[in-house]
């Protein structure tokens, strides 16, 4: 058997290098013409985790990323709402991983090359549709600089890889329609900044309302000041947004003013943010759960299958989650159609729950609900307007929805 997988980013590479693990040949086709560390930190959480280090990445995810110790929770006027112990702080049999997105598709790609082998990747590949019959699936790549040299490819299997705006899902799902604007648009940056608090920490601060931000480490010791790289992700209400592209420049005048009394005894947020290198732009997207991913030999997995918004750091562990199940349904079946359909009935209510838990309870959650009972004020204690008891439930109930509970996955604790 060999399979045609149709973009090398996370979910791709993991796909392939799973596959490998098993026996089954691939060929990854990549649009880019060269595979650059782009966009900014991604979080691994323990169920991702736990199938990376199954691949016998983990010491290399250790020496690049920051293993989580701790999420914590703020008000705008910094103070502490809740926080909870991460990854094996937690009690886990695996680490929660917080690293740059540009290190970990580096990091597969290095050992795809090594495993898989590197002429078993081709760049500057777009996937322009396919064609199948019940013995194979022929695939058309144009040349993505110049839309020109098309050649066709065949295989036994082809899975869409290629993102949200994925051409094998608009075949698929023709009359679909675009990608849905939440109403909040989101700036991104990486910051090299003095550890803040554990300097192992995963913040969440504010709301969306009159400002929110996402906060965490991706590199450790990058200068010899002892410093990080720190991720931070702005978001705010707004009508105002462009298509989602993840090289669009960001303007700090945008969003700025949304955190400029933003003065903790932690961290100085608007100098924070002002230290960026640069900024990234794009709008908080996402699709509504399809009634179906498979139609014969072809299927789709991570973004091109569910693409959700960015609220639960759980898009690119739902994508390593659809690499295993995809593989071991392969694996158990002879009949690849079967053995995708399989797959799908594996996959697609879970990720679909995940989809509608990110629009209105993923983990940020906790801060909707002290900013609707406070009235966006400061609190004398956080017990007299919502319990620890309260606050756990809601993180706990993400966590039971995404697959990562750790009754669930397994743990020490």
């Amino acid at each position: 058997m060999e399979a045609i997988i149709v973009g090398a980013g996370i979910g791709g590479l993991t796909l392939a290098l799973t596959l490998h693990e098993i026996g089954i040949a691939s060929r990854v086709y990549e649009s880019a013409t060269e595979i650059r560390p782009i966009g900014a930190g991604v979080n691994i959480l323990p169920h991702a985790s736990r199938e990376l280090c199954r691949l016998g990445l983990e010491d290399s995810l250790a020496n690049l990323a920051v293993s989580t110790r701790e999420s914590v929770f703020f008000n705008r006027f910094g103070q502490r709402i809740y926080s909870e112990p991460a990854g094996r702080y937690a009690g886990y049999d695996w680490p929660q991983f917080s690293i740059h997105r540009g290190d970990l598709q580096q990091l597969l790609l290095e050992a795809f090359r090594q495993r898989v082998g590197p002429d078993r990747l081709l760049t500057g590949c777009k996937c322009i549709g396919f064609e199948q019959s019940a013995a194979q699936v022929r695939v058309r790549f144009a040349d993505a600089a110049t839309g020109t040299a098309p050649m066709e490819r065949e295989g036994d299997v082809l899975i869409a890889c290629d993102g949200l705006h994925s051409n094998i899902r608009k075949q698929l799902h023709p009359h679909e329609g675009e990608p849905l604007y939440s109403g909040v648009n989101m700036w991104r940056g990486t910051s090299v900044w003095e550890p803040i608090l554990s300097g192992a920490s995963m913040v969440r601060a504010g709301w969306l309302a009159t400002g929110k931000l996402v906060i965490y480490p991706i590199r450790n010791r990058v200068d010899d000041k002892g410093r990080q790289l720190v991720n931070w992700v702005a978001e705010l209400a707004t009508s105002k947004h462009a298509q989602r592209d993840w090289n669009r420049r960001g303007a700090l005048s945008d969003f700025i003013g949304a955190y400029e009394d933003w003065h903790f005894d932690w961290l100085d947020v608007p100098a924070f943010i002002r230290a960026a290198e640069a900024i990234l732009e794009f709008p908080m997207i996402d699709q509504d759960p399809l009634p179906w991913w498979s139609q014969g030999r072809v299927t789709l997995l991570g973004d091109a299958a569910h693409p959700m918004y960015p609220r639960g750091s759980n898009g690119a562990g739902q994508a390593i989650l659809d690499a295993r199940s995809l593989a071991d349904c392969l694996a158990a079946r002879g009949d690849v159609a079967s053995a995708l359909k399989a797959y799908e009935s594996a996959r697609l209510d879970a990720t679909a729950n995940v989809v509608r838990a990110n629009r209105t309870n993923p983990p940020d959650a906790i801060l909707r609900e002290v900013f609707e009972r406070t009235g966006d004020r400061p609190f004398a204690r956080i017990d007299d307007v919502i319990s620890q008891k309260e606050l756990a439930a809601l993180s706990d109930g993400y966590k039971r929805i995404a697959g990562y509970h750790r009754e669930t996955l397994g743990g020490s604790k």
